[in-house]
């Protein structure tokens, strides 16, 4: 039941299970032959996951009355201050590192819950915006965040933190030419507006 489902702050003890979650998760990439070799490349660590908890950047989507049952989803991100030039200049960004739905739970909205309570929390914070490096030409990758409010960043307008996250991720052997940087910009909200642990909405990621 989708509605059992709310999105909160990851506690430490959730860290331990997001690396396996984001395995399952990236399973998808299956379906696509040429970048089929991704669902058992390496993912993000319990340690770096337990960071952006530390940071309170991690957020998961989880049954609502149980403690002890693991996450169905998470977003994991980190602060960063925007160097170079652009709108951002100098102001605070909340980088997605990672979002991953588990495969029952996909297709439900879960995905787009995360990003929401993100940008909530992240505008609460005084960030100016959340970015992200994606795939272009795959379905859940760059058309789904379009439709969660990311534009697509064309290449003269990549900050140096970005074109450095880009060439990182082509030197690991992700294909350059498909991959592109995107940023959602935040509402500024008053301090205090939102609690800083705010929890989703309550009701039941793609």
């Amino acid at each position: 039941m989708t509605d059992a489902i709310v999105i909160r702050p990851a506690r430490r003890e959730d860290a331990a299970a997001l690396p396996l979650l984001e395995q399952h998760a990236g399973a998808l990439f299956r379906t696509l032959p040429d970048l089929a070799w991704i669902a058992d490349d390496a993912v993000m660590t319990a340690e770096s996951h337990g960071a952006a908890i530390a940071e309170e950047t991690c957020w998961v989507a989880a049954p609502r009355e149980s403690h002890r049952e693991s996450p169905v989803g998470f977003l994991t991100a980190r602060v960063a201050i925007e160097d170079g030039g652009g709108p951002d200049a100098g102001r605070k960004v909340l980088h997605v590192w990672q979002m991953a739905v588990a495969p029952d739970r996909q297709g439900k909205g879960l995905g787009r819950r995360l990003l929401d309570c993100a940008a909530r929390q992240a505008a609460a914070r005084g960030i100016a915006s959340l970015t992200l490096t994606t795939f272009r030409d795959v379905a859940w990758n760059a058309p789904f965040y379009a439709r969660a409010g990311f534009d697509l960043l064309d290449p003269a307008a990549l900050t140096p933190r970005l074109r450095a996250i880009l060439a990182a991720e082509a030197a690991h052997g992700l294909p350059a030419p498909r991959r592109c940087a995107m940023r959602r910009v935040l509402p500024q909200i008053l301090p205090g507006a939102l609690p800083r642990t705010g929890v989703g909405d309550g009701r039941a990621l793609s």
